[in-house]
């Protein structure tokens, strides 16, 4: 009997959004843990924990120092963690100490996975931590082989004008058609940083006591080359209480991003132009996913108007419109 178990969040994660591939690997998981715990001479330590794509199980290794083992299904998003990994060689961000190229699964140095900076209270320290972290990322250039931002806005201006006649809002359509144009203004210098593009405050964890590392490091990585003004949005969404509880919510946005490109050293306008990218971005895969619900007749997800897009990010995007300009 397998050591390690497949959590049922786990699974349920990858059948509501995996294809024939995924399922299987989450057939294969108990099998491929065991092996690589023999392989890399290593024993359990703890419960195991999950998101919706990697398990992590803590781990001692042969001479008992703590570790992480990380095993993810190969995708697009997944296959440049240790690449980008590699190239940070751990400034800022969780160490890589193994990796096996075929199946994705990693050993990464062990974090304190119950203290991440969401937990930290003061908003303005938690902010200030995270974009140090996230200036420290961006200041490594993108290695050759990982997905590009070039590659990802051509994309969506090839999908955006047909996908934006579905929003049935037209305020909300307009804003994107913003968000649209503003893309089109920095395509033709998409950057060439070693991205994140994932860094929010729920992902950057504490380093464990004695490890002689940084109080904090960042995990998770899905890299890509790009500019760095494309990172921002994550940690402008992320923690929105803190935003909400000022009163004046636009506000309360802007100066979050005032700080963050202050800290990252950023051109405000082009900074605010690649959020807004990022904005639409999500908006459509927001439209693919209200699409693909449609197609299964599933009038759960469709019967509130206000589910088809995130108001967050709307909000973001009407709150940063000064400073377009």
């Amino acid at each position: 009997m397998s050591r390690i178990a497949v959590p049922a969040g786990l699974a349920a994660a990858y059948a509501e959004h995996g294809d024939e591939s995924a399922a299987a690997w989450i057939a294969a998981l108990p099998e491929l843990a065991d092996g690589f715990l023999q392989r890399w001479e290593l024993r359990p330590d703890g419960p195991s924990a999950h998101g919706a794509a990697a398990l992590v199980v803590p781990v001692r290794r042969a001479d008992g120092t703590p570790a992480a083992l990380k095993l993810q299904h190969v995708t697009d998003e997944t296959v440049g963690e240790p690449l980008g990994l590699r190239a940070w060689a751990g400034d800022g961000v969780v160490r890589l100490l193994e990796h096996d190229e075929p199946s994705g699964t990693m050993l990464l140095e062990r974090l304190d996975g119950r203290r991440s900076l969401a937990s930290v209270r003061d908003p303005e320290v938690a902010l200030l931590t995270l974009a140090g972290l996230l200036a420290r990322l961006v200041a490594v250039p993108g290695p050759a082989g990982l997905r590009t931002l070039a590659g990802v806005v051509d994309g969506m201006l090839a999908d955006a004008p047909v996908a934006l006649k579905a929003v049935p809002d037209a305020d909300e359509r307009e804003l994107l058609e913003r968000c649209l144009a503003a893309a089109e203004e920095v395509r033709d210098e998409p950057g060439d940083r070693l991205l994140h593009w994932d860094l929010h405050y729920e992902n950057v964890l504490a380093s464990l006591p004695g490890s002689g590392r940084g109080p904090w490091l960042a995990i998770d990585p899905k890299p890509l080359v790009g500019d760095p003004g494309f990172e921002l949005l994550p940690a402008l969404r992320n923690r929105w209480e803190d935003l909400v509880a000022t009163d004046d919510l636009p506000r309360a946005i802007r100066r979050r991003f005032d700080l963050m490109t202050e800290v990252l050293g950023l051109d405000r306008q082009r900074a605010a132009r690649w959020t807004l990218t990022r904005v639409l971005q999500n908006a459509l895969w927001d439209l693919e996913d209200a699409e693909d619900a449609a197609e299964l007749e599933d009038a759960a997800e469709l019967e509130d108007d206000d589910e088809l897009l995130q108001e967050e990010q709307l909000v973001i995007a009407r709150a940063l419109a000064p400073r377009l300009q």
